[in-house]
């Protein structure tokens, strides 16, 4: 526990950062990848929380569609 935050908090925090992050992007591509790895983040920290359902669904669906489009031919 660092200042009072367990781990797993953290990996939530870092998770909200990375998405919140990634909104500030200009680039579509970019912000889909930062976006990624924000949603695995919340993957992780949904699977900390002794399974969270609600919030391994959303995010991983949410990384599901980002990968989809990152790796769309017709771009």
């Amino acid at each position: 526990m660092i200042l009072g935050i367990t781990f797993t908090e953290w990996i939530g925090y870092l998770a909200s950062l990375v998405l919140i992050i990634s909104f500030m992007m200009k680039n579509v591509n970019t912000l889909r990848v930062i976006n990624s790895i924000g949603a695995l983040l919340f993957v992780v920290y949904g699977i900390m929380l002794a399974i969270s359902w609600p919030i391994i669904i959303t995010n991983s669906f949410i990384l599901i569609l980002n990968i989809f489009y990152l790796t769309k031919k017709d771009k």
